[in-house]
């Protein structure tokens, strides 16, 4: 079949574990006085669970995106991030979160340059025409640097959460081992690379350019990539806050390699591929702006071309406080950040109901409740979550949901009704919010 047209059909709701309730709960004294935020925040931050999560019988979890109806490595992961804090004491919320990274870690053995995958062995496919080496299961296979990160990302939360081994067997250890593997491959694209990937009857950015091959690089040290957070091609291949999310991903690997796997070998691979990656971006990321200075590009092809800008997805360069690479205080990333949140970044848009970043994967002027919520996650200052926070109450067009974008005269206007990780990135942030206790006054005021 071609591009999907069955129906979008939500899993059926699971039960809420003690450790959610409880949270809502929490959630009913603390924001009484903003019923608008409230409902907003009862709405969104069970969304996954109630319609987007399925336990299977063989003990993992598969949790599709919302209106499409497979589960994306990435999505799935920020789908779940948020109950990740809550899991320590509550055995449902750890059945969910381990299962996940199960059926994490056996997806990778059928295919590591896949970003999302089927339910079954159904061979259904975003596209059934793509040419590249497709699977079953596979329902789409776009290599994207960045979805192996987030499966290292949330086993090594839920591992530092809970303590829990029970996740590291042999499965994962073999998963580990194929994604250096692939980012070993893709240093060197061109020359090594299996991968190809071509669709036909499509816009540019769903496919890749050269035959497949996607346009040349230089070697940098830094891992290729055939497609953005996005899902759309990367314009110039070595994205910069996706090699960012892999440093971190090595050297949380290197933590479970040691002290779960106890192999010292394989810590000393990572640690020697971490250290060329970040020599990688240190030496070909920067681009000397003559405004903001010294800024991290978002896409580099070795040879001094950039592209500066910032897409809305996660990793974006607005989030590399929360990816771990760097803080919200070094000097590079706030020069960075003040560059993407101005109108010098191309996809930054500023209308009269809200302002902030969007991306090519929507029609311009649309901003994406995701980036406001990033914005806020990665704010210096409460003062700025809490201006994200009264910005994203106001602009849900009365639904009581996030959105993938809206119009930035409008929210009205807007993409994607159910998007669940867009609901789970803004639950995480409202629920920051609350554990700091900044959170009062009346709806649509930022005390």
């Amino acid at each position: 079949m071609d591009s999907f047209k069955l129906p979008r059909i939500a899993m059926p709701p699971l039960a809420l574990p003690d450790a959610v309730r409880e949270v809502l709960e929490e959630a009913e004294a603390k924001l009484a006085g903003r019923p608008r935020l409230l409902q907003q925040f009862k709405n969104c931050f069970p969304n996954t669970l109630e319609t987007t999560t399925k336990l299977m019988d063989d003990g993992t979890t598969f949790v599709i995106t919302g209106d499409i109806p497979a589960m994306w490595l990435r999505d799935s992961v920020e789908q779940l991030m948020h109950y990740v804090p809550l899991a320590k004491e509550d055995p449902g919320l750890q059945r969910i979160l381990g299962g996940l990274i199960k059926r994490h870690a056996w997806y990778i053995g059928i295919d590591p340059y896949a970003n999302a995958f089927n339910e079954t062995a159904n061979h259904w496919h975003w596209d059934a025409n793509d040419q590249t080496d497709m699977s079953p299961w596979v329902w789409e296979r776009k290599f994207e640097l960045d979805s192996l990160c987030f499966t290292i990302r949330l086993a090594y939360r839920y591992w530092k959460e809970t303590g829990l081994t029970d996740i590291f067997d042999e499965t994962f250890h073999k998963a580990m081992r194929s994604i250096v593997e692939v980012w070993r491959t893709e240093q060197r694209h061109a020359e090594n690379s299996p991968y190809r990937f071509m669709r036909t009857n499509c816009p540019a950015i769903d496919t890749l350019r050269n035959n497949g091959l996607g346009m040349p690089v230089n070697y940098t040290g830094m891992v290729w990539s055939g497609f953005r957070p996005s899902d759309d091609a990367c314009e110039l291949h070595y994205n910069i806050p996706s090699n960012m999310f892999a440093a971190v991903s090595l050297s949380q690997m290197q933590e479970m390699a040691r002290w779960v796997y106890r192999d010292e070998a394989f810590v000393r691979e990572m640690e020697a591929f971490e250290e060329e990656i970040r020599h990688g971006i240190e030496l070909y990321g920067i681009y000397r702006h003559p405004e903001f200075g010294r800024i991290y590009a978002y896409e580099t092809d070795g040879f001094g071309n950039y592209s500066l800008i910032d897409d809305a997805g996660t990793p974006s360069l607005l989030s590399i406080p929360y990816l771990g690479y760097a803080d919200h205080d070094d000097p590079v990333y706030r020069n960075t950040r003040r560059f993407i949140l101005s109108k010098e970044n191309p996809y930054y848009y500023e209308g009269t109901a809200a302002k902030g970043i969007g991306s090519p994967h929507t029609p311009p002027g649309y901003i994406w409740p995701m980036a406001l919520s990033m914005q806020g996650l990665t704010a210096a200052t409460d003062d700025e979550m809490l201006e994200m926070i009264r910005l994203l109450e106001a602009t849900d067009a009365g639904t009581g949901f996030m959105h993938e974008g809206f119009h930035a005269d409008d929210p009205a206007q807007f993409t994607r009704p159910w998007f669940a990780w867009s609901n789970s990135l803004f639950a995480q942030l409202v629920y920051r919010a609350m554990k700091k206790g900044i959170l009062g006054g009346k709806e649509g005021e930022t005390p």
